[in-house]
């Protein structure tokens, strides 16, 4: 819901903006172009104008055109928002800040997923996502909240 609020307020602003969905190879994966989670959440429906990238790693700088687009629109900061914090959110956040963008994630934005450890044990998606955002934090982004983000963008 929260990215659905942020967008809305990205597409008032008229900001650049590019969609990017994941696509997985393995054809039982819930994000498998032939499953539901392949689409678009009801929130985030792009508008047909908008730029649409299709990923199949966790980065969306590998495999898309994502660089030479922000390039080309010389585009110095990138925010941004999605699904999942330790997984394409990292290697997006990792890959931005890498490529010498300075790099906003909105924390209440992303989230995790329970995970089985090592030793076959739960690990709690809320500990997984303070992790995560506390690795990205100030050496790949700024971490803010979506209220930042509304306060800060003219």
């Amino acid at each position: 819901m929260i990215c659905g609020k942020i967008l809305k307020f990205w597409r008032s602003k008229k900001l650049p903006l590019i969609h990017v969905r994941h696509s997985s190879i393995f054809l039982d994966s819930k994000l498998h172009e032939s499953k539901k989670g392949f689409e678009f959440n009801d929130y985030v429906t792009p508008l047909e104008n908008e730029i649409i990238l299709t990923k199949n790693v966790n980065s969306a700088f590998i495999g898309t055109n994502l660089k030479s687009i922000i390039d080309e629109q010389n585009i110095s900061k990138v925010v941004i928002i999605g699904m999942t914090t330790n997984h394409c959110i990292s290697s997006t956040v990792r890959m931005s800040s890498n490529y010498g963008y300075e790099t906003y994630l909105v924390s209440d934005s992303t989230a995790c997923f329970n995970t089985v450890g090592m030793n076959g044990k739960i690990i709690d998606c809320d500990d997984i996502y303070k992790i995560s955002i506390a690795n990205l934090n100030s050496e790949f982004a700024q971490i803010i909240s979506s209220e930042d983000l509304f306060r800060n963008i003219n």
